[in-house]
């Protein structure tokens, strides 16, 4: 029963997330993406700061100064500038898709900076992902967009993010935490206002887009820490990948995305790649 509550809470935070980067793909047809990014980090850390206040939860600890909870806050606001920046100049669908190889990258991270044995079950699956990213970039191709590479750099922050998280021995409430991913995420759009146009004075709608986005981004970061404490990791993990679902099925119905042959069998690849990257591991702690 907990693994089922811990699928339905990943699968909610997954759909957030898509529909979040919906949101954001709307707004950067007007507002530039450091302005979004100001309102969507910010905001996010007004409501976890009142979250904070009403259970409770630490907002200062000695711990965030430790060395893992530097560079993961540091990758966060990296990995979020450069994914964003993607979701704004690049089709959602594409970006999307990248964003899936996460997973492949922290396999490799953690084989190369935290000593992980990966055997050669799982570095061919990641070889395959990675072939199928190039599909989905199309290099050489006419329809290649170096805008693409701003997903693939930010997949390789989010990826350093989550090694580093792996390496945090503090304890620090979930609050606390994701006050400070948010804060980052802010801090991030001042550092992109020098590479964008000047901010805007959004239109009504835009405004109900970016407290809509606020709003679903703090539920979708909410649904993925529940879903993490419910459920057994080996379990849920795969479902992550209900996201492109989501991300695809938006982008062609309200973006009216058409995604080439290329791309579909790129995420398909990345997709599977990681689920089997994700069963092998499991399998591998319990022999252990």
């Amino acid at each position: 029963m907990e693994n089922l509550r811990g699928i339905l809470f990943m699968v909610l935070a997954m759909g957030g997330f898509a529909i979040e980067d919906l949101f954001i793909k709307l707004l950067s047809t007007h507002v530039p993406v450091s302005e979004i990014l100001i309102f969507l980090g910010f905001g996010g850390t007004i409501i976890f700061l009142i979250v904070a206040r009403a259970t409770q939860a630490p907002v200062l600890q000695r711990e965030l100064l430790t060395r893992p909870v530097i560079i993961r806050t540091i990758c966060e606001l990296f990995g979020t500038l450069f994914f964003v920046s993607a979701i704004a100049l690049t089709p959602l669908s594409s970006a999307a898709s990248i964003l899936q190889a996460t997973p492949l990258v922290v396999t490799i991270g953690a084989a190369v900076f935290l000593g992980e044995k990966v055997g050669y079950r799982r570095w061919t699956a990641v070889l395959i992902g990675f072939v199928g990213v190039l599909l989905i970039l199309h290099p050489g191709l006419d329809s290649f967009m170096p805008a693409s590479l701003l997903a693939v750099i930010g997949v390789l922050f989010l990826a350093a993010r989550d090694l580093s998280t792996r390496t945090m021995r503090v304890e620090l409430s979930t609050v606390t935490i994701s006050i400070y991913g948010f804060f980052a995420s802010g801090v991030a759009g001042i550092i992109a206002i020098p590479f964008y146009p000047a901010m805007v004075i959004p239109t009504s709608i835009e405004i109900i887009y970016l407290f809509a986005a606020s709003f679903v981004g703090v539920f979708a970061y909410y649904s993925i820490v529940r879903a993490t404490r419910d459920g057994d990791m080996s379990v849920i993990s795969p479902f992550r990948y209900s996201r492109i679902v989501f991300a695809m099925f938006l982008s062609i119905t309200i973006l009216s995305e058409r995604p080439d042959s290329l791309t579909f069998i790129g995420a398909g690849i990345i997709v599977a790649s990681g689920i089997y990257t994700f069963i092998r591991e499991a399998r591998l702690q319990k022999i252990q």
